[in-house]
């Protein structure tokens, strides 16, 4: 998971104009750690935050995958985060070398309203708040004379950061990199993981009050995570992490975990393992000689059932955030020809139900719900279907004359009646309107295209 950490991956990061850096703002140093760890200087980039973490099944929030984080650890800074988006305008890029157009950047004398965003030379002022659809930057043409703004895209608000102008052209500035600072503290929905590829995510910010607390230390989590995890997963390593760190924190001084070294001392037997080591630095300062301790309900105040392992672990946040992943949609932009949802999260798209997800409901016996997704919230339309001929393509609306509609006191004006005609046998007896998803007739026009003519039967629903 250390390739996907959000960490603190550069010193110098107010020089740097990269075009998406993801930073944490409070990183901290391993309590274990290997040889590696200190002959690589990683402390100068360091990749997470040592959390107390609570092997436990409590609320219900941690099943699976997900854990429960303290919320107010994360008020005082667990994990919080940045990122750094920078958006490069190149004013020679943008004008074509037919038209000599100059642009510039400037800011509009006319639109008065933009000033508190922009500045006089057509960029935003540094650590201005931009929220979405706001400009942040506008560009001037000398031979049109028009000015032209470039709007905030996406979502979320952004603060901006830094202003860097190429001042080559010191007369005309035609280059600017500008970069955006957007918050990012831990939601419901991002994912944290070990050192050890124990990864999950959040689920609930659960309130401290509300936390198990240690009856000896009165210490409370700052991560809960499922027992359950363990097992299937193996990852014996993050429990015998946690157990050396807490006898590394309670000792003052750093616990070396390099593997395949042999750590044994004068007059040890070899029989003596990793964990009676370790459980004895726990005894030596009054703990538990397996890292568990007996923990309290927060909520209850009762002493809970079984002693539970708590300790520090080194947790890491990592990229993945909901924020940017989470997709939504009711009703919205629809595609010209077939008249379904489009694709595309950028564009306020659906999320596609394809043949799979259709046999499943099928094999679920939820054909009605079926209906729902692929006709009633999709691309419902109503068509004029001839029974006699059963065609779908040649109805024709006829505009029926204008006859005086009784006007009722109090009603709205009645509708006009109208009148729909069947091209192919000239008569408008047998139309009858048919509920069908609109790409069902875009097929019959696509096949008659083809010269293969779809006819449909109709029935009242009684007998069929």
């Amino acid at each position: 998971m250390g390739k996907q950490t959000m960490g603190f991956s550069s010193q110098a990061l107010n020089c740097r104009a990269d075009q998406k850096l993801y930073h944490l703002q409070t990183p901290q140093t391993p309590i274990v750690r290997t040889k590696a760890y200190e002959k690589y200087c990683v402390d100068d980039y360091p990749l997470g935050t040592n959390a107390i973490v609570a092997v436990l099944a409590y609320s219900g929030y941690d099943m699976e995958d997900a854990m429960v984080l303290n919320k107010s650890s994360v008020d005082r800074g667990l994990c919080h985060g940045h990122i750094y988006q920078t958006e490069t305008i190149d004013l020679t890029e943008q004008s074509a070398k037919s038209d000599r157009a100059q642009r510039l950047f400037r800011r509009s004398n006319l639109d008065k309203s933009s000033h508190q965003l922009i500045d006089s030379d057509g960029l935003p002022y540094v650590g201005q708040r931009i929220n979405p659809n706001e400009p942040y930057c506008t560009i001037y043409n000398e031979i049109t004379s028009q000015t032209t703004s470039l709007k905030l895209k996406g979502s979320e608000p952004v603060v901006v950061d830094y202003v860097a102008v190429d001042v080559k052209n010191k007369m005309h500035l035609q280059k600017a990199n500008i970069r955006f600072r957007k918050s990012r503290n831990p939601v419901i929905g991002d994912k944290f993981s070990s050192r050890h590829g124990q990864k999950g995510v959040c689920s609930q910010l659960w309130p401290d009050i509300d936390m198990p607390f240690s009856g000896v230390t009165g210490m409370r989590p700052d991560l809960i995570i499922n027992p359950h995890a363990f097992p299937s997963r193996m990852t014996i390593a993050m429990l015998l992490e946690s157990i050396a760190a807490k006898g590394g924190a309670l000792h003052g001084k750093f616990v070396d975990a390099t593997p395949f070294s042999n750590t044994m001392k004068e007059g040890e037997s070899e029989s003596s393992s990793l964990v009676d080591e370790l459980g004895s630095m726990l005894a030596a300062c009054g703990f538990n000689y397996h890292g568990v301790e007996v923990l309290y309900s927060g909520v209850y105040g009762t002493e809970l059932t079984c002693e539970i392992f708590i300790g520090p672990v080194y947790y890491q946040r990592l990229r993945h955030m909901v924020s940017d992943k989470f997709q939504v949609r009711s009703t919205g932009t629809v595609d010209q020809v077939t008249r379904q949802p489009i694709k595309g999260r950028k564009r306020g798209g659906g999320v596609r139900f394809g043949e799979m997800e259709r046999d499943s409901l099928l094999a679920h016996g939820a054909a009605y719900l079926l209906h729902d997704r692929l006709h009633t919230s999709s691309d419902h339309h109503i068509a004029d279907v001839c029974s006699e001929c059963g065609s779908v393509l040649t109805s024709s609306l006829i505009q029926a004359p204008k006859q005086a509609v009784q006007e009722m006191v109090g009603l709205p004006p009645g509708r006009e009646p109208k009148k729909v005609t069947c091209l192919a046998c000239r008569s408008s007896k047998g139309m009858e309107t048919v509920a069908m998803p609109y790409v069902f007739k875009y097929l019959a026009a696509e096949l008659a295209a083809m010269n293969i003519k779809m006819t449909l039967k109709l029935s009242n629903g009684a007998g069929a």
